[in-house]
């Protein structure tokens, strides 16, 4: 079953169980992208509904939130390795499309082709960070983990490219024409850490050293348009 035809099911019975309409079925993306089709090492782009981490989004100018990293692409569900809250651990992709809302989701690729080397040593990078606690201060220097760090942090101690940048929050909420300070100040008990480093799964996701194999919305609103005549 395709990464499409997964979202289709998901998207459905998160209607149903919510009490709503289901949702509009939507095409399937051109050439059949599927979960056999992902790689060790690619980057999984989600949009999760929590609050914070929608305000994350607005925060980066971005539709994404959340961001994971394929570890295991044996089998019809790969297993994508995350720095979520309370811990850092593996799910299962079907499981970690299921949290974003509408289905959305975007598939990076490092435009370095990566060897068996470079992937055990990925694999072996996202399990020694296994168990971690969440950060929910976003410190790039924290002893904990939070989505985006986590994926810089595996891919650059197994390959040495470094994706993505880090900035610090007043660089970050600077290039924001909303940057809605209230929730922020909310956050931080009422001081927001201007000068704190962080690394977003927007970051990630706009890195020249990053391209996008696939994405629901792209891919959708392709196969819509008509065809030449």
């Amino acid at each position: 079953m395709t990464i499409g035809a997964r979202m289709i099911r998901t998207i459905g019975m998160v209607g149903m169980c919510a009490g709503s309409r289901p949702a509009l079925r939507t095409p399937e993306p051109p050439g059949g992208f599927s979960a056999g089709d992902l790689q060790i090492g690619d980057l999984v782009f989600i949009r999760v509904t929590a609050r914070p981490f929608l305000e994350v989004a607005s925060a980066t100018n971005s539709w994404t939130n959340h961001v994971g990293v394929v570890v295991d692409n044996r089998g019809d569900d790969p297993l994508i390795a995350e720095s979520t809250f309370p811990l850092a651990r593996t799910t299962p992709m079907t499981s970690f499309l299921k949290r974003s809302e509408r289905g959305r989701c975007a598939v990076g690729r490092l435009t370095t082709p990566l060897s068996d080397t470079h992937r055990s040593m990925l694999i072996a990078a996202a399990e020694r960070r296994m168990g971690t606690r969440y950060d929910t201060g976003f410190n790039v220097n924290s002893r904990r983990q939070f989505c985006s760090r986590f994926v810089r942090e595996v891919i650059q101690e197994a390959t040495d490219i470094q994706i993505g940048e880090v900035e610090t929050f007043a660089m970050l909420l600077r290039n924001n024409a909303d940057p809605r300070l209230a929730f922020w100040r909310l956050w931080y008990f009422g001081r927001i850490p201007w000068q704190r480093c962080t690394v977003t799964p927007a970051s990630l996701l706009r890195s020249p050293l990053v391209h996008i194999v696939f994405d629901t919305q792209r891919d959708a609103l392709r196969i819509r348009q008509p065809a030449a005549t």
